[in-house]
């Protein structure tokens, strides 16, 4: 999720997000990579009401599966002699309407939650211990049967989280995706998401704060956005060649091998996440269309600062793209949007900007649901819910999002038009500004 800064006040953002952890958690220790913590938050916590998210929307319940990949041909590039990168990825899926009988997944395993209790962006404003992360059930049921239309194969959505957010934390929009009909597939980027749990209970627990300290020192910060970004890229074409893997190879459980449509594959991701989504797509030609939630899109701390772009902010795209922004962050205000939005036009590429009015950066992120309730349980003032996720009605700001994610897949994955959505100002929708 993270922070960034914008025209030299408290702004919304990027990869930046990292020195915002680093912050939050200057003196708290570091926990050794494949070691467990927080238990101490966990039992603080443990009395704590759970936490619920808003329900799917779609014709279709949804399942989900687990699924620990080991790339053995790139060693890990945050921690110096672990052999393979290793990558824990949800995919969720239509599910048959007997879907009920398998348990609902939680948002994140005891150990992933503990996690993130220490190191989050709210910590502004939520004091570690006081809420029960680990007690929040997403609506994707684990192993249920898969719903697959005859003869058909589910598109593909893949979402990458804010820089130092857990995959979990775009739960909602990945439940509504898969319950109209999309097979969603999240990725942790491993040593940079707060606490990663493997199958084997090994945790392993975010190395950025190190990062960060140490790029200071150096005067090398804009290296390690560099590095951020392509880790992320690579993980992400990773899981992308895994999930093409047949036969004694294929990663997939048994129930969606054959089931994906890997020649419709989109991408969206908040933050850090939607800059992935995009400098994927301009990387890798098997991503038809991606969304960027909020995300800057070059390696700079300021949203208005042009210098150090990427190759997707030099080159634009040639596929689909719709940004989505808060309140104040388009096309106009932020340089990396500018530098896509110009390259990409020349292209003749199809391009949306739209605004959330009254939208925070965290409004893009399962937060615009939880930090409500969060703030009733803890009595936090109007001033902290503003802060974190805005003005916008939550469940406004949680249906337009669902609503325009949804219909710019459907459009360019499905070729369908949901009521011509993407096209101009919705009455449904005063929430959202269109941005010439």
């Amino acid at each position: 999720m993270g922070s960034r800064v914008r025209r030299g006040a408290a702004g919304i953002g990027a990869l930046t997000a990292i020195a915002v952890a680093v912050a939050a958690t200057a003196g708290a220790p570091a926990a050794e990579p494949g070691r467990a913590s927080g238990a101490g938050a966990a039992r603080a916590s443990a009395g704590a009401p759970a936490l619920t998210l808003p329900a799917p929307t779609g014709r279709h319940p949804v399942g989900t599966a687990t699924l620990h990949l080991t790339d053995r041909h790139r060693s890990d590039p945050w921690v110096a002699g672990q052999r393979h990168r290793e990558l824990m990825v949800s995919v969720r899926y239509p599910a048959t309407r007997d879907a009920g009988r398998f348990p609902r997944a939680p948002q994140m395993t005891r150990a992933e939650a503990a996690g993130f209790d220490g190191l989050n962006n709210f910590a502004d404003h939520v004091p570690a211990g006081k809420v029960a992360w680990g007690a929040t059930l997403t609506h994707a049921h684990q192993g249920a049967p898969v719903a697959r239309p005859a003869g058909r194969r589910l598109p593909v959505v893949l979402y990458s989280p804010g820089a130092g957010d857990p995959r979990a934390l775009g739960s909602t929009l990945c439940d509504e995706l898969a319950s109209r009909g999309y097979a969603v597939v999240t990725v942790d980027h491993t040593y940079e998401a707060p606490a990663v749990q493997f199958p084997d209970s090994r945790v392993a627990h975010s190395v950025m704060r190190a990062e960060m300290a140490k790029a200071q020192r150096t005067g090398r910060i804009t290296e390690l956005l560099e590095k951020v970004s392509a880790v992320r890229v690579a993980d992400t074409r990773f899981v992308l060649d895994a999930l093409d893997l047949t036969g004694r190879d294929a990663v997939l459980p048994p129930a969606l091998r054959g089931a994906l449509d890997l020649t419709a594959v989109g991408m969206f991701g908040q933050s850090a996440g939607g800059f992935t989504a995009a400098q994927t797509m301009h990387d890798d030609r098997r991503i038809r269309a991606a969304v960027n939630m909020d995300g800057v899109m070059g390696y700079t701390q300021r949203d208005d600062d042009p210098s150090h772009p990427s190759t997707v902010g030099r080159d634009g795209v040639d596929r689909p793209l719709l940004l989505m922004g808060m309140a104040g962050d388009d096309h106009h205000s932020v340089a990396s949007w500018d530098a896509v939005w110009r390259h990409s036009a020349a292209r003749g590429t199809w391009l949306r900007d739209l605004t959330l009015r009254g939208g925070r950066h965290a409004s893009f992120t399962d937060a615009e649901a939880l930090i409500p309730q969060i703030a009733r349980q803890l009595g936090l003032s109007r001033k902290d819910v503003t802060e974190m996720i805005g003005t916008v009605r939550p469940e406004r700001a949680v249906a337009a999002e669902r609503a325009y994610v949804t219909a710019f897949f459907d459009r360019w994955l499905r070729g369908r038009d949901r009521g011509n959505l993407l096209d101009g100002p919705s009455a449904r929708h005063p929430e959202v500004r269109f941005v010439p």
